[in-house]
């Protein structure tokens, strides 16, 4: 797909999903639509899932175009499972997710999720909820340093949060540089460096203000409840954190490693595999896409196929 907003390892992630006529797709991180015009242009129906109110526009031009085969439903993509159902179709032949932040959304300045624009410190991918200034202008010292630690694999978390809170006796964080300038003077960082000081701690953010963590698991095993056997799954991911969850659910749910979850004690007997791997490992994106498209240069794709097994549904799986 050409544009902007093109998205990332689009063919393996078709191959993998191997969408044809008459079958049913969720892309349970619609954003721009690139996979939901992939899949749509291979003759599948697709039910695109987005909790972003401003990828309405990108919606409609795909519901125009593929008439009576694309639905938009505004949810996260833990809904997964009940989207599905409202949809009132049958079965379900495949997920894709694309997890974190979109291109999309960090091109737009107002919406506070890049230091490099000067924006209002939001990163709320619904709009509504907690905000980013609301988290440094209202947490004490540990929650936020754990964050920035847990989140953003912040080494100097616990300096960064002391800074923050000096910084706002005097008045309340507002934008995005704003707190990138605190950030870099209290790290001692330059912005010319490979990475900027502020990288970290806007992620941990980011990920923090949308539970993107917690919704990942949730949309993973939603993913499992839902998908028929022979559904496929395929997921993105772009940093160790999303990379962990993934990888360890697929081993988990396949029989690769032993089952149940870290938050809770070990089954007594080994349940039967709801997941057979596609492809040991990830794949990752070609010398071609990663010249062309920054972003591909860290994205991962790991992919499974459904069993006959029933869900496993571990209660209290989901990321603190």
């Amino acid at each position: 797909m050409s544009g902007p907003h093109a998205p990332v390892l689009l063919n393996e992630v078709i191959e993998a999903l191997s969408p044809v006529s008459g079958e049913v797709m969720i892309d349970a991180t619609f954003g721009a639509g690139g996979y939901s015009r992939a899949m749509l242009e291979a003759g599948a129906e697709v039910i695109g899932l987005d909790r972003d109110p401003t990828v309405e526009p990108h919606a409609t031009a795909l519901a125009a175009a593929f008439p009576g085969r694309f639905t938009l439903v505004r949810t996260p993509f833990s809904g997964l499972a009940e989207a599905f159902a409202d949809s009132g179709r049958a079965r379900l032949d495949g997920a894709v997710f694309d997890i974190g932040v979109s291109s999309m959304q960090l091109d737009q300045a107002e919406r506070g999720f890049s230091f490099m624009r000067d924006g209002p410190l939001d990163m709320r991918m619904s709009g509504e909820g907690e905000s980013a200034a609301d988290i440094v202008n209202g947490w004490d010292h540990g929650p936020m340093a754990h964050i920035f630690k847990q989140y953003g694999e912040e080494r100097q978390s616990g300096r960064i949060a002391s800074a923050i809170l000096r910084r706002r006796t005097e008045r309340p964080f507002e934008r995005t540089l704003d707190l990138a300038e605190v950030i870099e003077a209290a790290v001692g960082g330059r912005r010319g460096a490979p990475i900027h000081p502020a990288t970290r701690v806007f992620q941990a953010l980011r990920i923090a203000v949308n539970d993107e963590l917690g919704e990942l698991e949730a949309g993973l095993e939603a993913a499992e409840a839902t998908l028929a056997p022979g559904g496929r799954l395929a997921v993105v991911t772009f940093h160790s954190l999303e990379d962990r969850i993934v990888k360890r659910f697929l081993a988990e749910r396949s029989g690769a490693a032993p089952g149940g979850s870290r938050h809770a004690p070990a089954a007594p007997e080994r349940r039967a595999p709801s997941f057979t791997l596609l492809f040991k490992g990830a794949r990752e994106a070609g010398e071609a896409e990663r010249a062309a498209n920054p972003r591909a240069r860290s994205a991962k794709l790991r992919a499974a196929v459904r069993t006959e097994a029933p869900a496993w549904n571990v209660v209290g799986s989901r990321a603190a």
